[in-house]
């Protein structure tokens, strides 16, 4: 059976080694690279992919949720899961937005570590579990609430929640357990998680939206123009310039976001 390679990453060099201590003394883990920064563990990952990169959500140039987002757009097939020193809520829906696969706290106990690592490399996503916490689940309300009016004036290219996909946040930020949101929701316990997984996805694809919509306006041409008007300096578009601004932004991004689902 084929070794799960890990590459580590992280700033505190005698953490870094305990992970790799642990890892070391199981069969089915190989570390294949190590370095104390997520530029350069970007870099290192590029030239010879893992299966799991283990890195640090903080750092001092490249945050955690910031290096995967470069990591998944370069390598999608490497799982992340990111390290931190204490739970909080934003902290954690950043990086759920960003694809992680899952998120520790440096305290983790070993045996739940491996647990975590072992079915990352399956391909499942412990992040999730995440989103049916009390905070997360409202942030993430939040968040797509805020969305919806953005969404509308691009042509609802933002992904939005269904019915039961809100229902299912509420009854999690209300701090119901799963059981309980299935049974008000009519259903089992197996669809609520799917509802979570469509959710996941949506974080993720708008998360993704929103950076190609900056990225596109930044390289559109400006458009705003300076008026002289009483001695004043105003700054003005025309109907007609707004309008063709829109049309190449919606274009750039129908076509930049065809892959997204």
């Amino acid at each position: 059976m084929d070794k799960i390679k890990v590459f580590l990453s992280d700033p505190q060099v005698f953490f870094r080694e305990g992970i790799h201590f642990v890892l070391s003394g199981e069969e089915d883990f190989d570390v294949i690279g190590e370095t104390t920064s997520n530029d350069e563990a970007f870099t290192l990952i590029e030239a010879n992919p893992p299966n799991i990169a283990v890195l640090s959500m903080q750092d001092k140039k490249t945050s955690g949720p910031d290096i995967t987002r470069r990591i998944k757009r370069s390598q999608p097939a490497v799982a992340v899961i990111l390290m931190t020193n204490k739970r909080e809520d934003e902290k954690i829906f950043e990086a759920i937005k960003s694809g992680v696969s899952a998120w520790l706290t440096r305290d983790t106990e070993p045996e739940e570590f491996l647990d975590i690592i072992r079915v990352v490399s399956q391909g499942s996503l412990p992040i999730m579990d995440e989103l049916m916490t009390p905070g997360v689940a409202a942030i993430a309300l939040a968040e797509f609430e805020e969305l919806k009016a953005v969404s509308e004036r691009m042509d609802n290219l933002l992904a939005k929640l269904n019915q039961k996909e809100v229902q299912a946040l509420e009854g999690f930020a209300a701090g119901s357990a799963i059981e309980q949101v299935a049974q008000k929701l009519g259903t089992t316990e197996d669809n609520v998680r799917r509802h979570m997984r469509q959710i996941l996805n949506k974080l993720i694809a708008n998360d993704q939206a929103q950076a190609v919509i900056e990225a596109t306006q930044r390289s559109l041409p400006p458009i705003i123009r300076p008026l002289k008007r009483d001695g004043k300096t105003l700054e003005y578009i025309t109907k007609a310039e707004f309008n063709e601004f829109k049309e190449q932004l919606m274009e750039r991004l129908k076509s930049l976001l065809g892959g997204l689902s």
